[in-house]
């Protein structure tokens, strides 16, 4: 394969706006959970381009759909729809809770839907003064200004003039601060059923059946963003499947095209009616293209083998971390459920999680961090046991590096 070496990161700082600080690796090309540089060094992915690449890199069924579809048609906008997206929404209803589907390109703009309908839904139902959207501290969202707004980090929504309105946020996990802010003038209450950027912090059973409880006593919409959660990532198909609260709305994005963009929010017949013709839109939304790759992924990970390999996949990286933690005490506990993990650094080394990623890279290893202290760990789900071996090795070799100072 050629690579174009003239390509480098310095160009990066002269020609894209510096939201961003990528590393000095450029990957040209993957297979399966092992990536390569320009200079060819290998690397195991345990990263997943943050819990996107659920096959990894090029598996032949998302390749195989995308060159299919590519020699048929790319792009109509939504004055027609297409046979791939039929396909696709027609396995999501079936699949799910869901009578209803909306596509979108990513997990901002599924979740920015969900938030105008809930909105929408109030106001029709209820009047006007009914718009209330409670969220959680450290809950992520998206990029949106109204979706930054109801993620629970002001760092990400600070600095762009006044927010949206109607926004409350309280503590995860904490009913009795649920219970003294919502009210009758609350039309939803969003949340992630296990917090990923926030730090890998999974909603105690409990507090789901809480929030469920207040939604209906409330007359409130319960919205699932699953954008990280969803598509096998806990060993269910959907996180919510974990458990018997079901949401209202639900939103997917990220693993649902394993790398090619794609979004949907999910609901009901009797919600999703309040989006009428013109209401809300989108010019990609239900691409050909990605909607043939994302019903090539659901064919792969909605099946019984995939989804307890995801478990077993769990237990092999839980054992691992766990033995180099025993030899180097750098962790209190590894959180998370599946193949969304988190290893939290104890007070040693707080605030040092960039540390142990910059040393993981190094050493041959991509992985992701959660906040300052939590190392995060979102590999494909059908990674085979022997990358995941040899990346706990690198990682194992990232750590005595940090450790040793």
């Amino acid at each position: 394969m050629s690579v174009n070496n003239t390509l480098t990161r310095a160009q990066f700082d002269e020609v894209m706006v510096p939201n961003y600080a990528p590393s000095a690796v450029i990957p040209v090309r993957g297979a399966g959970s092992r990536v390569w540089d320009q200079e060819g060094k290998e690397f195991i992915d345990f990263a997943g381009g943050i819990a996107v690449n659920c096959l990894g890199h090029c598996h032949p069924a998302l390749v195989g759909a995308l060159k299919e579809q590519g020699e048929k048609i790319w792009h109509l906008s939504n004055v027609m729809t297409n046979e791939p997206a039929l396909e696709l929404a027609t396995k999501l209803v079936n699949a799910t809770f869901a009578d209803r589907v909306y596509f979108a390109n990513s997990g901002a703009e599924a979740n920015e839907a969900a938030l105008k309908l809930v909105r929408r839904y109030a106001m029709d139902k209820f009047g006007a003064e009914k718009d209330q959207i409670i969220a959680f501290d450290k809950a992520f969202h998206g990029r949106t200004f109204f979706t930054v707004s109801v993620g629970g980090q002001a760092a990400y929504s600070d600095g762009f003039g006044p927010k949206p309105q109607g926004i409350t946020h309280v503590p995860f996990n904490d009913i009795a601060a649920l219970e003294a802010v919502i009210s009758d003038k609350t039309c939803a209450i969003m949340m992630e059923p296990l917090q990923g950027e926030g730090g890998i912090v999974d909603a105690d059973p409990e507090f789901l059946t809480a929030v469920r409880a207040l939604c209906d006593k409330h007359n409130a919409l319960l919205i699932f963003d699953e954008v990280q959660t969803g598509v096998g990532r806990l060993g269910e198909l959907y996180a919510y499947m974990r458990g018997d609260v079901v949401p209202d709305v639900l939103t997917t994005a990220k693993a649902l095209g394993g790398g090619f963009p794609i979004a949907a929010m999910l609901t009901t017949k009797e919600i999703a009616a309040h989006l009428k013709i013109g209401t809300h839109g989108s010019t990609y939304g239900g691409n050909p293209l990605a909607c043939a790759v994302a019903n090539a992924v659901l064919d792969v990970v909605n099946t019984p083998e995939v989804l307890q390999g995801v478990k077993m996949r769990e237990q092999l990286l839980r054992d691992g971390l766990k033995k180099i933690n025993d030899k180097y005490d750098v962790f209190t506990e590894v959180r998370g459920q599946g193949l969304l993990l988190g290893a939290v650094l104890n007070d040693k080394y707080q605030g040092r999680a960039k540390e142990f990623l910059v040393a993981s890279t190094a050493e041959g290893l991509m992985s992701l961090i959660a906040g300052a202290n939590v190392i995060r760990f979102t590999p494909s789900l059908v990674i085979p046991e022997a990358d995941i071996a040899e990346g706990l090795a690198r990682f194992e070799r990232a750590v005595a590096k940090v450790v040793a100072g």
